[in-house]
């Protein structure tokens, strides 16, 4: 097992050689999804050390990009061995999308590859989507869970449109709500009326996993 916080500092620092070089190495341990779940987490903080960066001005528009980059081929490296449902029944359905008012789809497109490779059949109806947009994707979907992601602080009062939208339609007893982003924490969950939240994609499809398992089986 690889020292996350090593990983996490090496991308942070858009180290790419040692990154891949890290990952090599742990893909060829035969690690367990749960490690493989600590390491993916461990990658996207480092994208937390690179915003910190872009914010401080050490870090340019370029590198954000080129740090997205290094993550995506990461996730690639990962993401099977993180498929916990290979040859088994679908573990559940997700709709999933960014909130109206922001555009940002980074972080929701990790959620989906993870959700995606631990057996969810994800429905992502993109970015910029209006309460009206996730009702009708709830009502063609039937999903067990609705994924609601937001950077910008402005996305915590889209996230609420939705889920009062969801309850006016009758729809929201038959879903779980989960909200995620940088704008969310635990006072933003409570806010919007959501079940669960998460900064991180990983501990997201973490606790979509604990949600389905939790469900009885009829």
């Amino acid at each position: 097992m690889i020292d996350p916080a090593i990983l996490k500092q090496a991308l942070g620092d858009l180290e790419e050689e040692k990154v891949n070089s890290l990952l090599d190495e742990f893909t060829q341990g035969d690690p367990t999804a749960e490690e493989t779940y600590q390491v993916v987490e461990a990658c996207q903080t480092g994208m937390e050390i690179v915003g910190e960066y872009f914010e401080e001005g050490k870090y340019f528009v370029g590198d954000l990009m080129f740090a997205a980059q290094i993550l995506t081929s990461s996730l690639e490296k990962l993401k099977y061995l993180m498929d916990v449902n290979s040859g088994k029944t679908k573990k559940g359905v997700i709709v999933l999308g960014t909130v109206s008012g922001d555009i940002h789809d980074i972080g929701k497109n990790i959620y989906k590859t993870l959700a995606e490779s631990a057996g969810f059949t994800v429905f992502d109806i993109g970015v910029d989507q209006s309460a009206s947009a996730f009702i009708n994707a709830v009502k063609a979907y039937s999903p067990q869970i609705v994924a609601l992601s937001g950077v910008l602080t402005l996305s915590i009062a889209s996230m609420k449109d939705v889920i009062e939208a969801l309850a006016e339609e009758g729809l929201r007893d038959s879903v779980k709500i989960m909200i995620g982003g940088y704008a969310v924490n635990e006072e933003a969950c409570s806010f919007v009326g959501a079940d669960f939240w998460s900064k991180n994609a990983a501990a997201s499809v973490r606790k979509s996993l604990e949600f389905i398992n939790s469900v009885p089986e009829v």
